[in-house]
């Protein structure tokens, strides 16, 4: 028997299935070996399957509120939690009092760091390009279709610790591991940026 439903049912189906899920027990083997050898940007096919469902179910709901008229028509997929998002037994964390997330400033950020990863300046329009339409820039970003969080939209979040602790409210520390993730991904923010308008995600 075959389901099919729209956008709106698969988040649905998505947050029962999350709920449901017993907690990770952190690292695999897998994981471990991917740490040893410096590949933690491989191609996963897990999740990159679960970031085309997600924007499939996007697409569905946006030709929805176009054929009734209702709604706005944006690129932009994401909310602002009020708490950070667990990721694999990670517990909640709130957002540190007075935190007011700057969009410019980890712009400004993210621009410093280009030059590390060994990129000149000419990549810089693609980054931007690439994490607006992700994020907004916003280090509260969470993907209300897969769960993907945080400026890079790192899926699941947890994947950012492997650059801090902070992971789930440090912009730098996001940034940090956005950037070496399309790196070892995509080789420069435009191959990601290429890739995103390609499919829809990257």
């Amino acid at each position: 028997m075959t389901v099919i439903f729209g956008g709106g049912g698969f988040v649905a189906f998505r947050a029962i299935e999350n709920a449901n899920e017993p907690p990770s027990e952190g690292f695999s083997i897998e994981d471990m070996g991917k740490l040893a050898s410096g590949d933690l940007a491989a191609p996963d096919p897990e999740t990159d399957a679960l970031k085309n469902a997600a924007e499939q179910a996007y697409r569905a709901d946006q030709l929805k509120k176009n054929r009734s008229g209702a709604g706005k028509n944006t690129d932009l997929d994401w909310v602002v939690p009020k708490q950070a998002p667990s990721g694999n037994g990670f517990p909640p964390v709130n957002f540190p009092p007075g935190s007011d997330p700057s969009p410019g400033s980890n712009k400004a950020t993210a621009k410093t760091m280009l030059a590390s990863m060994g990129w000149g300046d000419d990549q810089w329009g693609c980054l931007e390009r690439l994490w607006q339409k992700e994020s907004g820039w916003n280090e509260r970003a969470m993907n209300r279709y897969s769960g993907a969080y945080g400026i890079p939209q790192s899926l699941p979040g947890s994947k950012m610790a492997s650059a801090g602790s902070d992971w789930q409210t440090n912009a730098a520390t996001q940034i940090k591991w956005g950037l070496g993730y399309i790196k070892g991904r995509y080789g420069t923010p435009c191959g990601a940026w290429g890739h995103s308008q390609s499919v829809g995600w990257y």
